[in-house]
């Protein structure tokens, strides 16, 4: 059983068909007993990635609609979702700094490096970051996270 946190770039790929989406559905299956985590943030960028891909043309709306609805019923019944608090906000402040990170990053790794803090004081498995952002996966691993690049797995 591992444990992943899924940005928007990685998640996402559970929900449209693109490279990365055949790895990212069999680490988010329900049967593997993998532990899931997103921040609350996630659910709003989710909403805005597909809706932005209806105008781009590479989604229809329908498929956009779908792929939110189901984003939203997994994600209250599979994903144990990270508040965005003020300590929370502090520290995307400090690693924005520190990476040159955009916003939500900045918030995805901190959010990320909270979870990795909480589990090495149970003494549980390592988080594993899942994510297609190469800045954020750079600003990762420089913090010692562990990274999969859905994109990595055609």
């Amino acid at each position: 059983m591992a444990a992943y946190f899924f940005d928007t770039s990685g998640i996402a790929k559970r929900y449209v068909v693109e490279t990365g989406s055949t790895w990212v559905k069999g680490a988010a299956d329900s049967t593997t007993g993998n532990r899931l985590y997103v921040a609350a943030i996630t659910e709003v960028e989710v909403a805005a990635s597909l809706t932005r891909r209806v105008r781009g043309g590479s989604l229809s709306a329908s498929e956009a609609v779908s792929g939110i609805s189901d984003f939203q019923t997994d994600l209250r019944a599979q994903y144990r979702i990270l508040d965005i608090s003020p300590t929370l906000i502090d520290a995307a402040v400090n690693v924005a700094m520190k990476h040159g990170l955009r916003g939500y990053d900045a918030v995805q790794l901190a959010a990320v490096l909270q979870v990795r803090d909480e589990r090495v004081a149970l003494g549980a498995t390592p988080i594993i970051l899942v994510s297609a952002d190469t800045e954020l996966n750079t600003a990762a691993l420089a913090e010692g996270l562990l990274v999969e690049d859905p994109n990595n797995h055609p």
